[in-house]
């Protein structure tokens, strides 16, 4: 069989999220925790290349349940959520209601983000480019931003041994076309945005995927220790804060090291087309 079309595997990423979002309940999801956590390195540093949210027009790119997008509506920005799954639109709403905020939802149905040329000042993305095809994606990301716009995307890299490990383990808990980011692939942000930077996270703190395996017994197909991170937060305050340290100082007298990182977040400004 030949490789899948884009189509082919936009209708895969939908089926597979729409069967998650059926097991998503409103009163046990986390929002608040996913950027105030210890273990929320990477949404924080967002927040700080974002300044102050407060009316700006957001979207949130790939948004699932939308944490991401409820958050930034509770500081006072006006948010679209995009995704391609019907039923995860469908949660992020009543995930919104739930939280007494209100956000815009599209689906895509295409190519293309359902979104107007140069409509919002902020991009976020959490985890969503890894699944997409980038040539679509670049051009489309940088269309909808505005000229003084900046876009933010965590997404985890191809690098690391372990991650791949994990990966193969976590088998039921992700999406079999999803392909995890190189350094490469952050480049080609450079065709489309004048300003492209990254920053990566979690290297002696990924240890943290150990623990849940081999102190807590927890299975990667039982969990995903991607949420775990924030639901662990406190409990794993103790272990983590000392490596997040050790980290920073590691990843700035010796950055090649950033290639071991479980993420890295694309920052990118001044869009091209």
């Amino acid at each position: 069989m030949g490789e899948a079309t884009y189509e082919e595997r936009r209708e895969r990423e939908a089926r597979f999220h729409d069967q998650w979002a059926a097991d998503i309940r409103p009163d046990n999801t986390l929002v608040d925790e996913t950027f105030t956590a210890p273990t929320a390195i990477e949404n924080r540093y967002i927040l700080e290349q974002f300044g102050d949210v407060k009316g700006k027009r957001v979207l949130d790119y790939g948004c699932g349940a939308a944490e991401g997008a409820i958050y930034l509506a509770k500081l006072g920005a006006r948010v679209v959520g995009v995704d391609v799954s019907p039923g995860m639109l469908a949660s992020a709403q009543k995930l919104a209601a739930h939280h007494g905020v209100e956000i815009e939802t599209r689906r895509v149905e295409g190519d293309g983000i359902p979104a107007a040329n140069q409509e919002f000042d902020l991009v976020y993305g959490n985890g969503v480019l890894h699944h997409v095809d980038l040539r679509l994606a670049r051009p489309e990301l940088a269309r909808v931003m505005k000229p003084t716009g900046t876009g933010c995307f965590i997404e985890p890299l191809t690098y690391n041994p372990v991650i791949d490990v994990y990966r193969r383990l976590a088998d039921t808990t992700r999406t079999a076309d999803e392909k995890p980011l190189s350094f490469e692939d952050v480049e080609l942000f450079r065709q489309n945005f004048g300003e492209v930077t990254h920053k990566e996270f979690w290297l002696s703190t990924l240890s943290v995927f150990l623990k849940f395996f081999l102190v807590d017994r927890v299975h990667p197909r039982e969990e995903r220790y991607w949420k775990k991170i924030y639901t662990d937060a406190e409990r794993l305050k103790w272990f983590f804060e000392p490596l997040r340290k050790v980290d920073e100082a590691l990843l700035e007298r010796v950055p090649f090291l950033g290639r071991l990182c479980w993420t890295t977040v694309i920052t990118v400004r001044q869009p091209r087309g």
